[in-house]
């Protein structure tokens, strides 16, 4: 049922032309770290199509650019997936896995003979960090910890077998989804730098608060039924059916609505943003990067919204991980 509701989301949507050979690089390397193994391994995980989310999501990246960002995008996802079985029902291990991630953030390097996923994501990181500015280098290190540290409070949330309040709900779900993280990357891949006064001014803060929301709530109603079937209880449609006592229907207009409340806040601070930028004295090429990271936010909202309504990690069209047993097929993070 989720599946086809629609979010109107009034930002343009483009695609990167170097999508094709995205594809082939990306298999390269989720095989070549371990993150993906052969067979129907590598089928589910194709049948995503992770480098058309990271094309749709950022359009104006190519080369070693996208690579980043179609990489980081699969590692996000397989990554998910080794929760959606017993690890994810116990937050004390959850917490301990995640604990050697969060070394690799603030410099630790993956023991020998480390899990794929630390593998992976030091590489990831690595990439990321590269030629990079301190501050977003700072900046980014925080995210990632957040996202991993937030683990554990999901698997609490499935133990607990009820939804949180929305205080709550939204403080776990923007750590597990990690939708910061992208609009950081698509920093790095349009090689823009948002000066400090910029990037904390009130106007940006919220749109990118708004764009991170936005890119969650809509996945919630298209991961609905994938979610409640493993147990999640994060997730917006079920914590307003809760907290609200209404029906299945009610909850998705209203998690439409609240998307909707977003967009619009988006649209009105985004008219602001010239304005802002002159009151600060910005240069022009700090008034070029500040737009700029305006269109990423934006593509990040669209690209994410075309990639997942038509991904079948969501619209059930191909069937491939068993309905009984964990998510996946191959256990990537260690115990």
């Amino acid at each position: 049922m989720p599946q086809d509701i629609e979010f109107h989301l009034p930002f343009p949507s483009l695609i990167s032309p170097d999508l094709e050979a995205a594809r082939v690089r990306n298999q390269a390397w989720v095989r070549g770290t371990g993150l993906v193994g052969d067979g129907r391994s590598l089928e589910w995980h194709a049948s995503w199509d992770m480098p058309l989310l990271a094309a749709h999501g950022f359009p104006y990246a190519q080369g070693p650019a996208l690579d980043l960002c179609a990489d980081a995008m699969a590692f996000f996802f397989v990554f998910d997936d080794q929760f959606d079985g017993p690890l994810g029902q116990d937050p004390a291990r959850a917490a301990t896995v995640c604990r050697r991630l969060i070394d690799i953030v603030h410099g630790a390097s993956p023991a020998a003979g480390a899990d794929a996923c630390s593998v992976a994501f030091a590489d990831l990181w690595a990439r990321g960090r590269d030629g990079a500015h301190p501050s977003w280098v700072a900046r980014t290190a925080y995210e990632w910890e957040y996202y991993f540290a937030t683990q554990a409070h999901e698997a609490i949330g499935r133990l607990r077998g009820t939804p949180a309040d929305m205080e709550t709900y939204l403080q776990v779900r923007r750590g597990i989804a990690g939708t910061d993280l992208p609009l950081s990357l698509g920093e790095r891949a349009a090689g823009i730098t948002v000066p400090a006064a910029a990037f904390h001014s009130p106007q940006l803060r919220i749109m990118r608060q708004a764009a991170i929301d936005v890119t969650f709530m809509c996945n919630d109603v298209y991961s609905l039924e994938k979610e409640e079937a493993r147990g999640d209880m994060d997730n917006l449609v079920l914590v307003i059916e809760h907290t609200r006592s209404c029906t299945r229907d009610e909850a998705v207009v209203a998690a439409r609505q609240e998307v909707d409340r977003r967009v619009a806040r988006f649209q009105e601070l985004a008219g602001q943003v010239p304005t802002m930028c002159r009151r600060l004295g910005l240069t022009g090429p700090e008034r070029t990067d500040t737009a700029m990271y305006v269109e990423i936010m934006e593509a990040w909202m669209s690209g994410y919204h075309a990639w997942q309504t038509r991904t079948r990690r969501y619209t059930g069209a191909l069937r491939i991980v068993p309905t009984t047993g964990p998510g996946y097929f191959d256990e990537v993070l260690g115990a």
